[in-house]
């Protein structure tokens, strides 16, 4: 296994940093690696260094990289007509509304609002919250649901949002998972209950059994709505269309859902699906989105779905998982105590090294994942993520675990 930081590939790193650094906002740390070229789950880098991509653009290349059917469907409508905002319809943003509706399930009262991210998503969430005529909502703590200043307020980690107070209020978190703190947090006052059917962000956790019901029965006992955020759950990841159906979790019908990283496939897009009374409040010029449901995004987001259903990739995701819960930690020399999560968004639990260790070492023997938390590393593959590559991921993750117990260099 080649390591990436031979002396060559140091001095690419160093002329990375100085370009980034030159250009470059510093919100972000520099990366060490520039990849420029893609196909299924395996990326090369600029020195043609090869990986195994488990983080898939954090959840959001649902069919890997340079998948035909979203190349050729978004080259095809781009071809044909591109942006025209939403002063006018296009056949693919139809489409995808009426695609998003069936698999919910609900019935006809549904509708479909358009945007371009998960964070406008929770924006347009949280708008349509407020439009009830209540002001209070009530979120989870260690939830995220983006960055911008109202999906910000609703992002209950204090690192996050300490440097941008005041926020929009008026916002309780309550501890994830806690029945009674959520029912005592809930008055006839709360607009919505917004929660993460599995907290992504915050180190891949599933909401306990019986939460999410409970959730739905305080909701309608105060008359707020259940709004639940599947940006990062969504569209197939946990083994169901939505984390909302899977049998683990409820299923329960919320009032809500957001959408957004899977189902563009790489493509950015958003949406909000309502039915019931929540899908009425967004009236004439409420809310809008230039660029949401653009004809282009719209087409990406259908050849995911299509993907999806023709590829049998809802069943393959738990098949998935149960490999990696039981091959990984067999194989870790005892960096991985287990796997949790639901389909493919899962985190590898770590056994006394540190997150950022443990990442570094699987770039260093080829593999792409993301230290979540101090003691987790989040992967979230693509959603068809082959047999062959799935071997070679948990080979390299094999390589890196025996470097670090021997003090090695993977």
């Amino acid at each position: 296994m080649s390591q990436i930081f031979s002396s060559g590939q140091s001095t690419s790193i160093d002329a990375l940093r100085e370009q980034w650094t030159s250009v470059m906002m510093s919100n972000y740390g520099t990366p060490s690696i520039r990849l420029v070229r893609g196909s299924g789950s395996r990326v090369w880098d600029d020195q043609g260094v090869d990986y195994i991509d488990l983080i898939a653009g954090i959840a959001v290349n649902a069919l890997g990289h340079a998948d035909p059917r979203i190349t050729d469907s978004v080259t095809r409508q781009l071809s044909t007509l591109g942006h025209v905002s939403n002063l006018f319809a296009t056949d693919p943003g139809l489409q995808l509304a009426a695609r998003l509706i069936a698999i919910t399930g609900w019935d006809d009262s549904a509708r479909v609002f358009f945007c371009n991210s998960g964070a406008e998503a929770n924006e347009a969430a949280f708008k349509m919250a407020r439009l009830t005529g209540r002001t209070h909502m009530v979120v989870a703590q260690s939830g995220f649901h983006g960055r911008t200043m109202g999906a910000l307020a609703l992002t209950s980690q204090p690192a996050k949002q300490d440097p941008f107070r005041p926020l929009p209020g008026e916002v309780t978190a309550v501890p994830f998972g806690d029945e009674a703190a959520l029912r005592a947090a809930v008055t006839q006052e709360t607009a919505a209950i917004l929660l993460e059917p599995v907290q992504g962000e915050g180190g891949v956790i599933p909401a306990p059994a019986g939460y999410l019901a409970a959730a739905r029965e305080i909701a309608d006992q105060s008359g707020a709505l259940l709004i639940l955020d599947e940006v990062q759950s969504g569209i197939g990841r946990t083994g169901t269309w939505f984390a909302h159906q899977h049998a683990s979790l409820g299923p329960v019908v919320p009032d809500v859902i957001t959408l957004a990283k899977g189902l563009g496939g790489g493509i950015p897009i958003g949406a909000v699906v309502a039915h019931g009374r929540a899908a009425a409040l967004l009236g004439a010029g409420s809310h809008g989105s230039t660029f949401g449901g653009n004809p282009v995004s719209a087409s990406a987001a259908l050849a995911v779905l299509n993907a999806i259903d023709s590829d049998g990739l809802l069943e393959r995701a738990s098949f998935v998982h149960e490999r990696f819960a039981r091959e990984l930690p067999a194989r870790s020399s005892g960096v991985v105590r287990s796997v949790r999560g639901l389909g493919l968004l899962m985190a590898a639990e770590l056994n006394d090294v540190p997150s950022a260790t443990v990442d570094l070492a699987l770039k260093q023997a080829g593999v792409l994942a993301n230290a979540v938390s101090p003691d987790a590393i989040r992967m979230a593959p693509a959603l068809n993520i082959s047999d062959a590559e799935i071997d070679d991921a948990l080979d390299r993750w094999e390589i890196a675990c025996s470097a670090l117990q021997n003090g090695e260099s993977a």
